[in-house]
């Protein structure tokens, strides 16, 4: 910069030259040019402008163009904020010093929020004029932008954690014995929130462990301490009152080079529902043990290829042969030689056709004996027919085949024996019968008994306690009855996805842009796929519309998501797709789909993929591969269902170690999205109604009918009930005039349709609110409701009867 500064012509300036500048002016310029603090001089009344070669950068785009010049033309941008800095100094002779200021420079073409420390100090003459201004100055911009990010780093961390009262965070300062805790690992471990925040020793965060746990714990943490591995440890805390809920602790303990342990942060939180469904799980699986292995029947299971793989306890206690021994193709053994042959043959084509086996043989019994027995076995077969399983039963005929060899004896014998023969032949008919019931109930009782009695179990210990609570005159029972109402709302749930999967859901589609409905989702998918998981969408242009139910669909993306968030369990990328999509002849032809346009909506993870056998499976009903209690199994044959029911299609496009993508295909809808009908009208209380409003339930159910009746009446609305159709009819034409008619759809003698269209004979202005748990058709059609059809789908709460019945009257 001196360089720079010698070669300029200042004869042409109002400083005039080098060699006739002030000693001040000199003096000042030495001190600037010889430092490396970035420093500049403004020089007289036009306050030209020198500087040194550390403060060249702040000038950036304008150096070395504003070297003498005038304050006000370098500074054009940012003049009316430092001139009047400049002119206090001037005019006080007193400097000053500014830190963060922010200044709108122009870089780059475009205005920016710059910041800088910076101070501005007087030049005096020797009369004690002010003839110039030093400065000093660094841009903070950089620095203040990190600090930002820094703080808005946090603030989400603490957001993540504040979102779950149950997760607690903890920093130990081992040399110290300090451990410092939020107020959430305050909570939870019984110890006050500012004793926690200004730190305690470690001991008093163990005062409520179990005293069975807390040998471990502390060996666990003593390990962790001593070889600074990860600390994962899952214990059980007592409270004053003797309530008991399980924790996990998980951390890393942080060494000195020399080994000494120096921090050991981690996390904690509540994880006793989760042990409270495991304990559930293992009861709900004893008691279905219990419950086959009580069958008379033996009861077997095979693979595809007819390998043998499950016999219950009846098979052994008949055969008297070792657990397992008959796995395989070992079962053969056990049958008498002269019927081993057919029992072979027979099987192998039930095997090659698929037709159900059935066949009479003798087996060996525990005593050495043979005896006769019936064997069955049927096919279960996967969407596209292909057999899956196959199920059997063994049942013992001996006395059914002895009878049947007296009936072959002449009639004198017969008569002789005929009387002795008929209670044994009339017993093992019935054991018959009952093994063939059984036969088919075991086909279906599988996956559901497992999640119902998951649900079963909730909802008894959840009333369980809540009776014993009562009986003591404690109230505090509000968690047990939302554990009560949430047991029988995920059994209400399987019902419909059991529904969906037989596509005998009732839907009530609309037209919708996918684009609009997935752009108001991505708020609900970042929330509950946490923030390990980075959702995208990419929403084509132009995309068609879709005629479809419009929850079911916000239903199947959201349960694809987090089924894809469930295979990226250390995190990943989740991408929700759509795009305007042609299935031609040949693809709709292999696929059972009619060919057309469609709407494809896709949702793609990152994560563990599928190998070609789970793929195989995936949409079977009750087939998962996450971990017991972790799933129903129906999430993805309740898809397939309402996509096969909406007339669409489903394809699973998977890589192991790659990912998965799962298309969903909707035809597309000829027409626009209808603009949501505003509806005038008094303004009521959501949910609540008037006495002036009278509601007809009517319900051959006399339970579901009693509280229907009494939930309407603490709504405020007045209310008649009728157990039948007839009775229902009868009242209107003695003159009741009910707001609404509230029928269920499946009655006996008149249904709640024939109920309805006789009803709006005499009454056409009458609403008209449908329930039911199974339609039979009776107001759908097609698996669709009719135009203008209103059902309220059994099992439902309060609430939703409220919002339901309010909907109907206000519109």
């Amino acid at each position: 910069m001196a360089s720079r500064i010698r070669a300029v012509d200042w004869n042409t300036t109002s400083l005039g030259p080098i060699e006739d500048w002030p000693i001040e002016l000199q003096t000042t310029l030495a001190l600037c040019l010889n430092t490396d603090l970035p420093t500049a001089i403004y020089w007289g009344d036009e306050m030209r402008l020198l500087y040194n070669d550390a403060w060249s950068p702040i000038a950036g785009e304008k150096h070395p163009w504003a070297l003498g010049r005038p304050a006000s033309t370098v500074w054009a941008d940012i003049w009316d904020i430092i001139k009047p800095q400049l002119m206090a100094v001037v005019e006080t002779g007193k400097g000053f010093r500014v830190a963060d200021q922010m200044l709108p420079m122009l870089r780059g073409g475009r205005v920016q929020h710059t910041h800088w420390d910076y101070s501005f100090a007087p030049i005096f003459s020797a009369e004690g004029r002010v003839v110039g201004v030093f400065n000093q100055g660094t841009e903070t911009t950089a620095r203040l932008s990190a600090q930002r990010a820094l703080r808005a780093s946090e603030e989400r961390l603490e957001y993540a954690l504040g979102a779950s009262e149950t997760v607690g965070t903890w920093d130990w300062d081992i040399p110290n014995d300090s451990v410092v805790a939020d107020a959430r690992f305050a909570k939870i471990y019984g110890v006050e929130r500012s004793v926690a925040a200004s730190g305690a020793p470690i001991g008093a965060f163990f005062r409520l462990v179990h005293p069975d746990d807390l040998p471990a714990l502390q060996s666990a943490i003593d390990e962790a301490l001593k070889t600074g591995t990860i600390f994962s440890q899952e214990y059980r805390l007592v409270d004053a009152d003797g309530s008991v809920w399980w924790v996990t602790a998980q951390g890393r303990v942080t060494l000195a080079p020399d080994g000494t342990p120096l921090r050991f942060p981690g996390v904690s939180f509540d994880i006793t529902d989760r042990r409270v469904v495991e304990i559930a799980l293992r009861e709900s699986e004893e008691r279905f043990r219990a419950i086959t292995n009580s069958i008379d029947q033996m009861i077997w299971a095979t693979q595809p290829d007819g390998h043998h793989d499950y016999y219950n306890q009846r098979w052994y206690d008949f055969t008297g042969v070792p657990q397992g021994s008959t796995d395989g193709e070992e079962w053969n053994g056990v049958f008498h030689p002269d019927d081993q042959d057919r029992a072979w043959s027979t099987w192998r084509r039930s095997l090659v056709t698929g037709e159900p086996y059935h066949i009479e043989y003798r087996l060996r019994h525990r005593s050495g004996n043979y005896r006769w027995v019936l064997g069955r076995a049927q096919p279960v077969r996967k969407e596209d027919g292909e057999i899956s399983r196959w199920f059997g039963t063994c049942t013992d005929i001996q006395d059914i085949v002895d009878a049947r060899d007296i009936l072959s004896k002449s009639r004198e014998e017969l008569a002789r024996e005929v009387e002795e023969r008929t209670a044994k032949l009339v017993d093992a008919q019935d054991q018959l019968r009952q093994a063939q019931k059984m036969e088919a109930v075991g086909q279906l009782t599988g996956g559901i008994a497992h999640d119902f009695n998951n649900m079963l179990a909730v909802i008894l210990g959840s009333i369980s306690l809540l009776e014993k609570r009562l009986a003591r005159g404690e109230v505090d029972v509000g968690r047990y009855i939302e554990a009560a109402k949430d047991g029988a709302t995920r059994a209400a749930s399987l019902t419909h996805r059991l529904l969906a999967f037989s596509r005998r859901q009732p839907l009530q589609p609309e037209v919708i842009d996918p684009n609009r409905m997935i752009a108001g989702m991505s708020e609900l998918l970042t929330r509950t796929l946490g923030e390990h998981v980075s959702v995208e969408t990419v929403l084509a242009a132009g995309l068609w519309k879709v005629y479809a139910d419009s929850s079911q669909l916000e239903n199947a993306i959201l349960n694809l998501a987090v089924n894809g968030r469930d295979a990226m369990p250390r995190g990943g990328n989740l991408t929700v797709e759509t795009a305007n999509s042609y299935l031609s002849d040949e693809y709709a032809q292999d696929n059972a789909v009619a060919a057309g346009q469609y709407v494809m909506i896709a949702v793609s993870d990152t994560g563990t993929g599928m190998t070609p056998e789970v793929m195989a499976k995936a949409f079977d009903p009750f087939f998962t591969t996450k971990e017991v209690g972790k799933g129903s199994g129906l999430g993805l044959s309740q898809i397939f269902g309402f996509v096969r029911q909406s007339s669409g299609h489903v394809k699973i496009y998977s890589e192991e170690g790659v990912g998965s993508s799962i298309k969903i295909y909707l035809p597309r809808h000829h027409g626009e999205v209808e603009a949501p009908v505003n509806i005038q009208g008094v303004v009521k209380q959501p949910g609540r109604g008037s006495v002036s409003e009278t509601i007809l339930v009517v319900e051959d159910d006399q339970r579901v009918r009693v509280f229907s009746t009494e939930a309407l009446r603490e709504l405020g609305y007045t209310v008649v009930e009728a157990a039948s159709g007839e009775q229902a009819l009868t009242l209107i034409r003695a003159g009741l005039k009910p707001t609404l008619l509230f029928t269920d759809v499946v009655m006996p003698g008149m249904t709640g349709r024939e109920l309805a269209d006789a009803a709006k004979v005499l009454m056409p202005e009458l609403n008209i609110l449908y329930t039911t748990g199974y339609t039979r058709n009776a107001v759908v059609h097609n698996g669709v409701l009719e135009g203008g059809t209103h059902l309220l789908q059994k099992p439902f709460s309060l609430d939703q009867l409220a919002d339901k019945i309010r909907k109907v009257l206000d519109q």
